[in-house]
């Protein structure tokens, strides 16, 4: 019988179709027994081209990060910097939420992973911080945009107004949460984020030296800068 003229699998036909499987069904539910029975091969295929599940999981977390836009530290002032990043990396975290635990591990020898933390490291020494007070930056901002990635703090409320009237008067609108996720989610993670910059650009003064005045931002403005 003549050899198929593509061949069946590829590496990014295995990623691709696992990010599916763990967007869909979670981490717990992905073995690479489903997975080769969702690209329709035997399980000993994959390991032409992955060695082990952990690898195929490596692959689709760099693939998600490889999405996150690090070219504003070549741009833009640190501060404004910052911003930029954390929600391209939230807006890139947020689109697979399944996957945030195994990134939240670190980088690991994930090259998009690596080239990140690079990119932010450098911008940030190259702003003047010190090298230890980078590292602290880029690791709570980690922190900051992994857990607000991991679910949806407005959809954790459930719809019953009867539940939060007859205990928790204080909780009397909780039941409404969910019809404003976006602007509760988004709003919180940009007052969290821009809170956080504050009180940086504060330290920075104190330890480092004057910073310049930023130019006043339009609300649109990290928006239209992530989709430039």
């Amino acid at each position: 019988m003549p050899r198929p003229s593509q061949a069946l699998l590829s590496r990014q036909r295995i990623v691709e179709t696992a990010s599916a499987m763990i967007d869909a069904d979670g981490l717990a539910a992905f073995s690479t027994r489903r997975l080769a029975a969702e690209l329709g091969v035997r399980g000993p295929s994959l390991y032409n081209h992955f060695p082990t599940k952990d690898a195929i999981l490596d692959a689709v977390a760099d693939a998600v990060i490889a999405g996150v836009d690090v070219s504003f530290f070549t741009t833009h002032d640190w501060r404004d910097a910052l911003r930029l990043w954390g929600h391209s990396y939230r807006d890139a975290l947020t689109a697979h939420p399944n996957i945030v635990p195994y990134l939240a591990q670190g980088p690991g020898r994930r090259p998009a992973a690596l080239h990140m933390a690079d990119a932010v490291y450098g911008g940030l020494v190259k702003a003047g911080w010190p090298p230890a007070r980078a590292t602290h930056i880029g690791a709570v901002m980690r922190y900051l945009v992994a857990g607000s990635s991991l679910g949806s703090f407005a959809r954790g409320f459930v719809e019953d107004p009867e539940l939060y009237a007859a205990h928790y008067p204080h909780l009397s609108q909780a039941h409404r949460l969910a019809e404003h996720q976006h602007s509760v989610d988004e709003g919180a993670f940009a007052l969290g984020l821009d809170a956080l910059v504050d009180g940086l650009a504060r330290e920075y003064e104190a330890t480092v030296g004057p910073l310049p005045p930023l130019e006043p931002r339009p609300d649109s403005y990290y928006s239209r800068n992530l989709q430039r």
